[in-house]
């Protein structure tokens, strides 16, 4: 039976001194959207209700499988997938303000062997926007991604070191822009960016993992980025939600454009249980992934996929 359930700033720019002023411009966008919800509160309570949209989804996708003496072969295991996403958007006149989480964490373990992390992701969206026109606004934009738990290359031994963890990496973008929004879909344009990469392990600090320099822990890039949502009911019961992001470095090979690209298929079978498809495709330039038949390190697409059937909650 089967229950389903991302101190060096842009210094490799030439002007120095309109590095430190963006730097400036983005701390104050920062502090803006932290700022946003007080003042909201401020304003009387059941006013403010009224202008927002709230909502979500929680599913949990287990499986197991146990073996005693079977003469086929195989091994007892189970797994379990956990996926949890949630939106609160504010609007009122000319003012827009989109919030979105998306988690997700799974295992796997087998018989006789170590509980395997199977995906792991925090994934948290911001995006303060005011009327330009006809579907427009001129929008600020926070994102923050990392993951919950330790990760490590599979089998593991004895001794072996994590090669990622929280905060290791974690990828901070803000960005000023333009915002076109509809309904079933919001396309997002900035060309002054700030992507800010995090990596609070020594280890992998040292080793200059996810793009850092060795022995340092903060990484700032400078460019432009495109993104893209859609959230549309294809037919009855079937839910198709895609995020795709799109970065490019001004400074640093602003040809080789860092991918982020989710993809969330939902097939409502009843009130309680649905099926889920999970997709996502990433190609960052800075992440270095060595290749076990060539013992080289270089960029390379990394590709994500599960399927489950199970218990969903929404709300």
């Amino acid at each position: 039976m089967q229950l389903i359930f991302v101190k060096k700033y842009w210094l490799k720019g030439k002007n120095f001194g309109s590095n430190l002023k963006m730097l400036y411009v983005m701390k104050k966008i920062l502090f803006i959207i932290i700022l946003f919800p007080f003042m909201l509160q401020a304003q009387n309570q059941a006013d403010t209700i009224k202008y927002w949209k709230k909502g979500g989804i929680f599913t949990a996708n287990f499986s197991q499988v146990s073996l005693t003496n079977w003469a086929a072969g195989g091994k007892s295991s189970m797994s379990g997938v956990f996926l949890f996403n949630t939106f609160a958007n504010y609007k009122k006149d000319s003012l827009a303000w989109d919030n979105s989480v998306d988690l997700t964490y799974g295992f796997l373990k087998e018989d006789g062997a170590d509980l395997t992390k199977s995906s792991d992701k925090i994934d948290f969206n911001s995006k303060l926007g005011y009327g330009a026109g006809k579907h427009w606004y001129y929008s600020a934009l926070f994102n923050f991604k990392s993951q919950f738990t330790p990760g490590y290359n599979y089998p593991r031994t004895t001794g072996d070191q994590p090669i990622s963890k929280f905060l290791a990496p974690a990828y901070i973008t803000i960005g000023l822009g333009m915002d076109y929004k509809r309904d079933l879909f919001s396309m997002y344009l900035s060309p002054a960016t700030g992507k800010f990469t995090i990596v609070n392990d020594d280890e992998l600090s040292a080793a200059g993992e996810f793009g850092v320099d060795p022995g340092k822990k903060f990484r700032s890039e400078f460019g432009g980025l495109a993104k893209f949502t859609v959230n549309k009911e294809v037919v009855k019961n079937v839910t198709f939600q895609s995020k795709l992001d799109l970065f490019s470095n001004y400074f640093h090979n602003p040809q080789n454009i860092d991918v982020d690209w989710s993809v969330l298929l939902n097939l409502k079978v009843n009130e309680y249980l649905s099926a889920n498809l999970v997709t996502q495709l990433i190609y960052d330039d800075d992440v270095k992934i060595l290749d076990p038949d060539t013992n080289t390190s270089a960029p390379r697409v990394q590709f994500m996929e599960m399927f489950g059937v199970g218990l969903t909650a929404k709300f």
